[in-house]
């Protein structure tokens, strides 16, 4: 075959190598959104995703919701502007999750032992969803923003609510009563936790 002929001999094959491109495409869009978001959100939302310690009933709720709709609405600006596809935020969303995941698994708990359950990510499913549907029925990034934006921040506690809440039983330990996340916090020590500090300050790291 020379330079000048076609790489396609028919108009179906020619459909057929389009449509690979266009998945190919895809796929690799996915897991640059996904790459992006997750870099922002263990930027920005950090340890009060990472740890059931962390997961309090006022920075939490209010870090997590805020740090975390930045990246859904700009695709999904971008989807809806574009090709009028109302499903931005639950992509962004899924892509988040798997990273997040994936990092759990391989690096909290596959190099690090930390235990899946004092570090699994928020769920964040139920208001990307409402925010696609919000956008979807009204046609308007106006009322998305408002309605949208209160509800991502509203049902974030209630869409961890039953994943959490087992953890947030009061225990008695050495006399003393917290939270089985608190009791999962000491005895899993990581840097800048006081049980930390007070092993540097007993060490010959003390310059630190």
């Amino acid at each position: 075959m020379s330079a000048s002929q076609s790489a396609v001999r028919s108009r179906a094959e020619a459909v057929k190598v389009s449509r690979t491109f266009d998945w190919m495409i895809l796929f690799t869009l996915f897991f640059v959104i996904l790459g992006g978001y997750h870099i922002h959100y263990m930027l920005t939302g950090g340890d009060w995703d990472f740890w059931t310690d962390w997961k309090d009933r006022r920075l939490w709720v209010t870090v997590a919701p805020i740090v975390s709709i930045t990246f859904p609405a700009a695709v999904q600006a971008c989807l809806w502007t574009r090709y009028r596809l109302p499903w931005g935020a639950t992509v962004c969303i899924l892509g988040l999750l798997l990273g997040e995941w994936i990092n759990r698994y391989l690096n909290f708990w596959g190099w690090t032992y930390f235990p899946v359950n004092i570090c699994f990510p928020s769920n964040l499913m139920p208001g990307a969803i409402l925010l696609d549907v919000i956008l979807m029925m009204s046609g308007s990034f106006t009322l998305t923003a408002v309605l949208g934006g209160m509800a991502w921040g509203l049902v974030f506690y209630p869409g961890n609510w039953p994943i959490i809440a087992p953890l947030h039983i009061p225990i008695e330990y050495n006399g003393m009563m917290f939270t089985l996340a608190d009791l999962q916090g000491y005895h899993y020590v990581r840097t800048g936790t006081p049980e930390y500090i007070r092993m540097v300050e007993k060490g010959t790291l003390r310059t630190f």
